[in-house]
């Protein structure tokens, strides 16, 4: 495989990093909880999802920076975090069951 290839192939795996983890720290939110799953959410359910979050962010920020330089790959993924936090906002608002397939994290709601 071609050294652009890879490249193309870790910035898509960073952007699916930052969509999980953005949406994992908004599954952490009670409201957005409600939203996706019936109940209420556990303390432990709750520190799950935002661990599993913040995971999902240091590993997009490590895949941006395997594949560029420091200054570079920080502003891909300060780009790829607002594309994401834009796409959970939006499937929030429009379809917030999506967000479902996510919520095995924080446990039985």
């Amino acid at each position: 495989m071609s050294e652009a290839n890879v490249a193309a192939l870790l910035l898509t795996a960073a952007l699916v990093a930052c969509v999980l983890g953005m949406g994992w720290l908004a599954l952490a939110m009670e409201v957005h909880w409600a939203q996706v799953r019936s109940g209420s959410l556990s303390g432990s359910g709750v520190w799950r999802l935002r661990v599993c979050g913040a995971l999902g962010l240091g590993a997009a920020l490590l895949l941006c920076l395997a594949v560029d330089h420091a200054s570079m790959a920080a502003l891909v993924w300060v780009m790829a975090l607002g594309a994401s936090a834009l796409l959970v906002a939006l499937a929030l608002s429009w379809r917030p069951r999506w967000l479902g397939v996510l919520a095995w994290v924080g446990g039985r709601g």
